[in-house]
């Protein structure tokens, strides 16, 4: 594992953060890889990451789907 510059940056005291977040990189154990082999330190998020996993992503479109048919607002769904 030395030739992972992730591990690397790690063991000099560093913690890298990843600056991204969508249902597929939770859903396929991506996250859990990168947290536990390749030292990733966790995640930061905001409404703009979110915006945009749900913008690029057909991940969210049954779900996004079936509230606007319970809700009426952009704001609720």
């Amino acid at each position: 594992m030395k030739n992972n510059t992730l591990i690397q940056i790690h063991e000099l005291g560093q913690s890298v953060w990843l600056d991204f977040f969508d249902r597929r990189i939770m859903d396929t154990g991506k996250l859990k890889t990168l947290l536990d082999k390749d030292a990733i330190g966790g995640i930061t998020s905001n409404p703009s990451i979110f915006e945009k996993a749900i913008r690029t992503s057909s991940d969210y479109d049954e779900d996004i789907a079936a509230l606007s048919q319970q809700k009426s607002t952009n704001d609720d769904i």
